[in-house]
Formats: structure tokens, sequence, C-alpha cells
């Protein structure tokens, strides 16, 4: 009987969809005990119409294992699927062809589905959820609200309801308390509180509330008409369509994420994440202790601060350096120097703050004119300009000392600038003295000879007496910026009276996407909901109107802005956990308080200051108000390495100077990407197909072999339909079977690491189906025998099971498949058909090859699901030798060896060694001097 797997695979794909197979129990199903939980959950795809590529299941393939182990060790496992639905890629397709961007996701998404449900994973689809759908972001638009009606009180060191905090007001005022808000507040007793309009007390609370309005420096992409996040700029370009971003300033929707810093920080203690991953978040949130120091400006009444980890320099300063974008630099530019900073700050817009803060080698900078006061010594201080200080970062200036930082002596030097030097016995003559390790102050009146924390201490206490400064801890995390100008994203529950913003019940929510003619930004630069007719809403019956309606007592306009992608995947895994109330809350505390949080997350490396960063503050913050138990989203995280695609080029010579004859360089031949799918395993162009495909090189001549065929190079790169190296899953699993498809992704390596993918490799793990399968099967039937295994046979599953086990736990998958092909061969060559092997081998391998395994289940009799079966306990006797291979050496040289019990004693030994015809041989009549033994190792025959 042939092994049929697409027959086998269709088949079991079908009966889990009907069966519901993988449909986790909500903790209610429960009659009895409950079973112990476990939660795998993977990062969710965004379905981009190119559909998946072999990259994409790597990670979907590793943790579909591990949730397939935890069933077979009895958890009620949760491992559901969804997709990040909203995103600036459909948006981009809706402008170019007018589809609605919901069509097209819807289209992407069904093939997505598709893709998905060939490979096998054990999702439960019940389950599914779309950031795009009106029934979940209508929790996401929930979830806004509770911010915006919330703030963060630092003595509790939690979020409280912002009405605790106008109670606050209102008896005793903003003097006495300590909490996040913005640096501007100023203070006012209850009785200005209790004075104020409804509409001053509302402007006040916007700078408290840890969602709120406010002008911030965002990354402007005019091409796409919208802010861009960081990681969604590659060297100052836009990353989709590669066009120009500019840092400019606009009233935007912020998130006070900076409140939660400190918890952010000490949380990564308590998680399983590799420490790569949780330096990236440390740094990303950059604790620093050290102080705020104040400099008077010169002829003005204001002052820049700065924030400085090294206080004991204060002496080294010797100019000021503030960011392009800063508050001051256009009220204290002088009119000579005006049209000089001007022109920076242009130039400086066009570039990312990623690439500035990576560019260390251009030195730029333009003088104000302007200076500031040394707060001790009172010396004049030259306001310098430089693109190397970021408005974002601390108070968007520094205190430049260059004899201690390299930039600031970077930068001084190319200026020629003073670099006063503040270390004892250290040349600073070509570079920076930045360490504090046995280092003394010096020229520095009262700091001098002391080392750096002492000075540090000091200096702090001299600032506090001059009131120019305080010790002071602080974070380089910002607030994130939350709107964007899209159509394609969460609308924000918020209308506005009076410019003021007002939050729209929850009862009335979903505020669902209006319809829109087209999805670029209006005429006069409004976001494309600017375009909707029917945007605005009516107080009086709370529901959505026409904005020609609009009259300033019951009908005010809408939000124009959306939210960002981030806002619908930082708390979809608890989405997942609901089935039953969805309308009525997003999760039920009952499913809330069963599966808690994820107990296994996988995903890409890049999330790492973003998506895995925001989740965490938005599950701080429902814990702090009391709709979860759980403050961590996810308690394991793995991050999946790359599968990278194998490039194909074909080598066309320069037609305008030489011919195949000439060529002697690479600089004769142009390298032209090739579409893998024109290129055999011997790596020969299919030319005829390469021209049809590419008719501007239909005279071409390419490169030949003596043969006279065109064959390509290989480069590994990342794989993209850019790159033409992309391989469909379709194919493969058409071709080779789902099943040998998710066993050589996890062979190719390491799960954490990047590979490069080779199909050539996939005929090594489809023979090892086949033989697996010819493993329980004699000739045209199926024939598994009652006789009870050999030791061999015995020896070779448990040796297996226990590595299996082992690598599993270990998230070593790759060594497994190793393991089932050496326990496979062993078996075969014992011609082992036993059940009490290949009952037990069925149900170790489903994991990796779950639809073989449900037919070879079947086949043994079984009417449940493999994947309900008791995973194989390892039983250590199995693997415990009974005989020992003696050497046998006559005078210390091993003349033969004896195969002897484990459990004779030493008389027992000898009696058999010396009536060995070979020990008769050897010794030829003598009688021994003596017979040395030592059970279990050597027998040595002296004389």
């Amino acid at each position: 009987m042939a092994y049929n797997f697409k027959e086998i695979e269709a088949k079991w794909q079908k009966k889990w969809a009907d069966n519901k197979t993988f449909a986790a129990q909500q903790p209610q199903d429960f009659k009895e005990k409950t079973k112990p939980s476990y939660y795998v959950l993977d990062m969710f795809p965004y379905p981009s119409g190119a559909g998946l590529h072999v990259g994409h299941p790597l990670g979907y393939i590793a943790s579909d294992i591990f949730a397939r182990y935890k069933r077979h060790q009895g958890f009620n496992v949760l491992h559901p699927q969804g997709y990040d639905s909203f995103g600036l890629p459909a948006e981009q397709y809706a402008i170019q062809t007018g589809q609605h961007p919901a069509k097209t996701t819807e289209d992407n998404i069904k093939r997505y589905r598709e893709q998905l449900d060939r490979i096998g994973f054990s999702f439960d689809w019940g389950r599914e959820v779309r950031t795009s759908s009106p029934e979940y972001y209508k929790w996401t638009q929930w979830i806004f609200s509770e911010l915006f009606n919330s703030y963060y009180c630092h003595e509790a060191d939690q979020a409280k309801p912002i009405d605790d905090l106008i109670k606050i007001f209102s008896k005793e005022g903003n003097t006495n308390i300590n909490v996040a808000c913005d640096e501007s507040v100023q203070s006012f007793t209850a009785d200005e509180w209790n004075a104020f309009s409804d509409e001053r007390k509302e402007e006040i609370l916007l700078d408290y509330r840890l969602t709120y309005l406010a002008e911030t420096e965002v990354n402007w992409c005019p091409a796409l008409g919208t802010v861009l996040a960081n990681d969604e700029i590659i060297n100052g370009v836009s990353e989709r369509g590669s066009h120009p971003v500019v840092r400019k300033k606009m009233k935007q929707w912020s998130m006070r994420i900076s409140a939660y810093a400190e918890r952010l920080l000490q949380g990564l203690n308590k998680l399983d994440w590799t420490d790569s991953l949780k330096e990236s978040q440390r740094n990303w949130i950059g604790k620093s202790i050290g102080a705020q120091v104040f400099f008077n400006l010169k002829d003005h009444d204001k002052k820049i601060e700065v924030f400085t980890t090294r206080p004991d320099t204060i002496f080294g300063v010797s100019f000021l350096t503030l960011a392009p974008e800063h508050d001051l630099v256009q009220k204290i530019t002088t009119p000579e120097q005006k049209e000089a900073v001007e022109n920076y700050i242009s130039q400086t817009a066009k570039r990312s703050e990623r690439e500035r803060m990576a560019d260390v080698k251009t030195i730029t900078g333009v003088f104000t004119g302007s200076y500031a006061e040394h707060p001790l010594t009172k010396e004049p201080i030259p306001i310098w300009i430089g693109d190397y200080v970021l408005a974002g970062y601390g108070t968007g200036a520094v205190m430049a000392v260059p004899s201690g930082d390299q930039r600031d002596h970077d930068f001084a030097r190319h200026f020629d600038l003073p670099i006063p030097n503040v270390f004892k016995d250290i040349d600073i003559s070509e570079n920076a003295h930045a360490e504090q390790d046995n280092t003394v102050i010096a020229n520095s009146e009262f700091l001098n000879d002391l080392e750096p924390q002492k000075a540090i201490r000091k200096a702090i206490e001299a600032l506090e007496n001059e009131n120019s400064g305080y010790a002071k801890i602080n974070y380089r995390l910002r607030d994130a910026v939350f709107s964007r100008q899209r159509y394609w994203g969460e609308p924000f529950p918020v209308y506005y009276v009076n410019g003021l913003p007002k939050i729209i019940d929850t009862k009335h929510l979903p505020l669902e996407l209006p319809e829109v003619e087209k999805y670029l930004p209006t005429e006069d630069g409004a976001p494309p909901l600017g375009r909707a007719n029917k945007w605005a809403w009516n107080t009086a019956t709370n529901e959505v109107v026409y904005n020609s309606e609009i009259d300033n007592k019951t009908i005010f306009p809408l939000e124009l802005n959306t939210m960002p992608g981030w806002a619908g995947s930082s708390w979809y895994l608890f989405r997942y956990m609901e089935t039953e109330n969805r309308d009525t809350c997003f999760a039920s505390q009952e499913a809330l308080d069963y599966w808690e949080n994820v107990d296994l997350y996988i995903g890409g490396s890049e999330h790492a200051t973003g998506h895995l960063l925001y989740s965490r503050f938005w599950t701080k913050f429902l814990k702090d108000r009391g709709f979860l138990k759980v403050d961590e989203p996810f308690k394991k995280l793995i991050n999946q390495g790359m599968i990278l695609g194998e490039s194909a080029f074909v080598h066309r010579i320069d037609a305008n100077t030489y011919t195949s004859a000439d060529i002697e360089t690479e600089k004769d031949v142009q390298k032209i990407h090739v579409d893998v799918s024109f290129v055999n395993t011997s790596n020969e162009l299919d030319v005829e197909a390469f021209r049809k495909w590419r008719p501007e090189f239909e005279n071409a001549e390419f490169i030949k072999n003596d043969d006279g065929k065109v064959l390509v190079s290989r480069e590994v790169e990342k794989m993209s339909k850019s790159k033409f190296n992309v391989v469909n899953p379709d194919d493969i699993c058409n071709e080779y079977g789902a099943d040998s498809l998710r066993l050589f992704e996890m062979f190719l390596g390491p799960i954490d690491q990047s590979k490069p993918w080779n199909t050539a490799g996939l005929s090594g793990v489809s023979s090892f189906m086949k033989k697996l399968w010819k493993l329980y099967h004699n000739s045209d039937n199926f024939e598994v025998s009652e006789k009870p295994a050999s030791k061999e046979a015995l020896k070779a599953l448990h040796q297996t099971i226990k590595k299996v086990t082992e690598d599993i736990e270990n998230f070593s998958f790759n060594t497994s498949v190793s393991s089932f092909m050496i326990c496979v061969n062993t078996l075969l060559s014992e011609k082992c058909n036993s059940r009490e092997i290949l009952e037990p081998l069925a149900i170790l391998i489903s994991p990796y090859a779950p639809h073989i395994a449900e037919e070879l289940w079947e086949k043994l009799g079984h009417t449940e699901s493999v994947s309900q079966a008791k995973f194989p306990v390892f039983e250590e006797k199995f693997l415990v030798e009974d005989t020992k291979t003696y050497p046998i050496s006559f005078n210390g040289k091993m003349r033969f060896k004896l195969d002897l019990s484990l459990d004779l004693s030493k008389d027992e030994i000898e009696k058999i060694v010396m009536a060995d015809e070979r020990t008769q041989k050897q010794l030829d009549g003598r009688t021994p001097k003596k017979v040395i033994i030592v059970p279990g190792k050597i027998v040595n025959i002296v004389g």
C-alpha cells in the first residue's frame, strides 16, 4: 500500500475541522476537577496579498509541535490564531485600485486560511480574532476610553480612575500630589480648581490622563499622508514604498507609557525571555540616575534644562547643544544666525531619529548666537544646535562636556570649541574619557581630587544650594504617539466640543469606520476620514450623523485620525480566551482567571521594542484597573529565526562592449535576479520562460557552460517577493506533503537561528516518510503484530522517547527529526512490526507529522484522535545493558572479546573465560600465575 499523502492529509484536515478536534475547553465546560491549562500563541500574521511563503510557517510549526505535545500530556491547550488585519499596506492597495480595504483584507485572509489549514496546524479556529472586525475593535476603543479616564499615581504605583484625581483637586489642589503629568502643569489650590470653568478643568485633566492630546514631534511621510512609527522607517524612508520621512510637530493622541517605565523595567526580571530580548527592552526604557540641571539664558527669562548622569563633570561644560526641534531654538536664535539655523532645521527634518542616532561619523551643527549662564561658575556658555541631540530623548538638550563624551569631543574639535579637561592625569587630546573607574576629578574647584561617585553627590548638593538642579532618575522611554492619519485603522471613540475631546460611552460602541470616496488625505491635509460625509456624533441620539448637521448643540465632529497598528495587537491574547460573551465583555472573568496569560509565545525579534513593550504596558494598566489578575502578557517568549531564500542569478554579457569570448572580469557581466521557479535542481535556467517573463532580455546573451546550458549562480538572501526567491508552501505540500514540510522546516536547524532554504533537501525527509509508512505495512497490507518486541526494538523506541521529550522541552526540534530517522531505520533493520513499538511511535511523531500519525493511529484500531493519546513515557530499564562485552587480555594485551552477563560473580566469570577454547589456545597448556577480573570492565590473565 503506497503512502498517499494527498488523500491522507485532506482526510484528516476535514475530520479535524468537522469534529473541532483542537477546540480548547472553557473552564465552565468542566463538570469535575478543572484540567490544567496551557496557552500557546503565535504572533498573529498581517494577511498580505502575497500569501505565505515557506519562511512564515517556521514559528507556527514549532508552536504547534509544543501545543500538541502539551495535549498529549493531559493539558487543556489553548492554541488560537487570528489576523492583525488593520494596516497601511491594505490602505495603499486601496488607494491604487479603489477597492475597499475590507474587501482585499477578506480575500487575503481567505487565502491565508487555506494555506494554514494545508499545513495541519492544531489551531482552535472557533476563537479567531480579526483586529479590523467591529466586534473586536469595540473593545480596543473601550480600552482607549479606560486609559482616557485614568491617571497614574506614583505613590500607589498604579493607574487609578480620573474621578479619584478630580476629588483630590477639589479638596486640596495639585501641589502635594505625586502623579504622572505633563511637565508644563501649573500648581493650583482647591479653591482655584473649584472656581475653574468646566472647559478649563478638562484642559487641565488632559495633562494627567493616560491618553492625552498634545503637540508632538512625529515622523511624517507626505507621500503616504500619515505618521509612521520608528520601526516603519528604514534609513530615513518609509518601509512601505521607500518614501521620504520628515520630523514635524502635530497635535496627536499619545499614550503615557512613560509612567510605567520602572515597572516595565523591573517586570523583565520574572520573564522567561532571552537575555538579548530583555536587554533590547532595557536599552529602550533606558533608566539613568543623575541630575536635572538648569542653565539660565543670557538676555532671556527662560532657562534650559538638561539631564546628565555625570554632574561631577559640570566644570567641563564648554557649550550647550539643543535638538534642532527644541522649543527654545526659534526664540533664542539671534537675527544674524536665523537663516543658518532655519536651513539646518529644514535639513535635519529629513532624517529619522534612528538615522541620527546611528550616524556617529557625520558632524553637523549651527551656533544660535545666544549664550547661557553656567550654573556654578556663572560664565557664558555658547548655545548650539546639533542633530546628534534628539528632541524626544531627555529634555532635548545636553550640557556638552567634550572631555567626557565622544560626540561632544568630536563636535568641539570640528567647530574649534574649548575642550577643558576635568580628569586628573588623563590625556583627552585625541579622544574623550568616558570611564568612571580609576578616575579622579580635576580643574573643578571644590570637586578636585574626588572620585566620581563622591563628586556626583557633592555636585548635586552644590546645584541644589544654587537652585540650579536636583538629583533625578530619568528614562529614555518616551510617551507613544497613538494617532495615525490613515483610513484603515480603529476609529477613536472621540468627538469634540469646543475643541475638547469627549468619549463616547461604551454602550454605544463600536464606532464603526465610515465609507469614504477616496482613501487619501483631503485636499487641505486632513486625514482620509475627513472625506466621510457621515462622520459627526449626535449626543441626543448617540449615533453617527451627517457632517452637515453639526450645530454646536447636540451634534459634534468626530476624531479624524485612527489608531496605530499596535492598538489591536496589544491585547488580542485576552480576546482569544473568550468564546461566549464577546458582545458584553472583552473576556469573561472566569476565562481570564483560568487562562491568565500566555505560557509560550513565538514570533519575530523585530517586535522587541514595539508590540511587546506596548502589550506589556496595556496588560499592566488593565491589571491596575482591576480587569486582569496578571501584569505580564507573555511568560515565555521564543524568537524564531528567519528562513532565508536562495536567490538565483543569471549572468548577462554586457552587450555594449563585450562578447562571451572577451569576458575577463566580473565587471563585464550583469547579474540579474531570476525567479527561482524557472530553475531546476541542477541550477539550469529555463531561458525561454525567463525571456517571456522579462521581455527586455529577449535578445540578451547569457553565459553558458561547456554543454551550452545557462546555469544560475546562487546567493542566500532574505526570502522576499522582490528578490524572486519565494517558495510557496502550497507547492511543497503538493509535491511532498504537509508532514514532510513540517519535518523539513524543523530539520533545517535550531528554531532561533536563521537558515537558508533548499528545496532539494526535502527528498531526504520525503524518503523518511515512506520508510515510516513501510514500517506499518507489509507490501499492500497494514500489518502489526501482537508479539512482544525485541530488546533492540524497545531500546530504539525508548532512546527516541527520551531524546524527543528532551528536545521538545528544550525547543530543539531539529535534533528530534534526526532521532526519528535513526529509530525508523533501526526498526526496519529489525523487521519490527510489534504493536508494543509501533503504537507509541505513532504518538511520538504525531506533534511533528500529525496527518500520517492520525492515519496510522486509526489503522491501529483507535477511534479517538491520536492528539488525545497519552505521550509515551521513557523507561530507563530498556536502555540498561544486561550484558557486557569484556576485553580478554593476556599479560595486558587484548586477544579477543567475550559477551558475559553483568549478573555473574568473579568466580563465574573466571570459569567461563578459562573454559573458552581461545583462552586455552593462548595458554598453550600453561597455568596462569594470576587471573585479574574487574566485573563489568576487564579480564586480564597474567603468566
